[in-house]
Parts: C-alpha cells; structure tokens; sequence
C-alpha cells in the first residue's frame, strides 16, 4: 500500500526534517573542524590536548552525543528525501534515532551541562547537538510521524546499538582508561556506580521507548498510513 500524505503536509515534512540534518551536519563540521585544529571537544570532560589526532577522532565518534547525531542526521535526509520511507530495517533505525537522540537531550540538560563551558564555534556545535536536534526531531515525529512505523518487536531490536555501545564502552574504558562520560568513569567513580548509572539510564530509555510506542499505535499524524505491520 502507498502512503497517502498531501502534497503540503508532505512538503512541510520533508522542509522540517531537512532542516534538522542542516542543523545537524552543521555541528558536526563545526566539531570536526575543532578536531582537525585541536579546538575545544564540546563532548570532552577531560583535556584532549595531550591526545593524537587520531586518539580524539576516536574518542569523537565513541561518544553516545555523535552517535545519536548522526542516527538523527541519517533519518532526517531519508525523510526530507521520502518522507513516506518506510522498512523493517528503517522502522528499527528511526526508533533508534528518536530514543537515542531524546535520550542525549535529557542527559545533557540534567547531569551533564553545568560540566563543560562551550564557547564560539564550540557553543554553537553544543546548541545543534544537543539543544536543537533533540527536541526538533522529537517535535517532528510528534506532529508530522510518519506512522505508524513502531512495535514491541522494534522497540527490542531498537536496543541493540545502546547495548553495544554500553558494552563497547566499559571494554575500552577498562583497556584504554578513557570514558566518555563522567557517570560511566570506573576509574572516577567505581564500577558499581556507573553500572547503576547506566541502569537506571536504560530503564529510563525503556519506559521513553515505551511511551513512543504506544503513541506511535494511537496518536495521528500529519502524515499517517494504515500501512499492515
């Protein structure tokens, strides 16, 4: 079956998701370019001054912040492109975008914002990553969908990346000494607190995952198909 959207519900879409990966990738040039010229890391709660290139482009893309950017920057051109996409694959990746990216605005906003002091080009990457682009793609999936697009079985696949990444993180942490947060540093704060830290995160982005989901079942849409599941 074909989405059936309006030619202006779906061109408002397509302009609102497009403007998030404008927002988007706009950051992530402005954090590359502070990389490239040993700027300020707006991810980093550590000096980044004594590491290689290298080193700091690995640390950049280890980060929860880039990951969930670069679902949202990926999801967001598909859907200013065809904003009837849909897919097993893509059902499980949006979901991923949307969780992952609510997830990094909450946490910025309530543990991790009175930790650094971005400035200039480093306040404004800080601004797209972490003020903008979770709360305008989570703005869009509640007006514009499209859905509906989620399911339980989605919503288990959909914590495959957050758990590798978890898992990913503490495996290098324990080879390199390096975390890329500070309620996740075992060395900072003992491996019981950040294996309750990350508990209580992942539950918290259970019950976000869950609450999507059901609104995703009943709540309408600006673009909104009764496509089978």
């Amino acid at each position: 079956m074909t989405t059936a959207v309006t030619t202006a519900r779906a061109r408002a879409a397509r302009i609102w998701f497009g403007g998030i990966a404008v927002v988007v990738g706009a950051a992530l040039v402005i954090q590359l370019v502070l990389v490239f010229t040993n700027g300020q890391d707006v991810n980093s709660f550590q000096p980044t001054t004594s590491q290689s290139l290298g080193e700091r482009l690995i640390n950049l893309f280890s980060y929860f912040t880039i990951q969930s950017n670069l679902f949202v920057l990926g999801t967001s051109i598909a859907l200013a492109v065809s904003i009837g996409r849909d897919g097993r694959v893509w059902r499980v990746v949006r979901l991923d975008a949307l969780l992952g990216i609510i997830i990094t605005g909450l946490v910025y906003d309530f543990v991790l914002a009175g930790l650094v002091h971005p400035a200039g080009w480093a306040l404004a990457a800080t601004i797209g990553f972490h003020y903008i682009s979770p709360w305008a793609t989570l703005l869009g999936w509640l007006i514009f969908g499209p859905r509906p697009r989620m399911s339980w079985r989605v919503m288990a696949l959909a914590f495959l990346w957050p758990l590798a990444w978890l898992v990913l993180t503490f495996v290098r942490g324990a080879l390199t000494g390096w975390y890329p947060y500070p309620f996740l540093d075992v060395d900072l704060i003992g491996l019981a607190d950040s294996l309750r830290n990350s508990a209580v995160i992942l539950l918290v982005a259970v019950a976000i995952a869950a609450i999507l989901t059901l609104l995703d079942k009943h709540l309408p849409a600006l673009v909104h198909d009764r496509r089978s599941r």
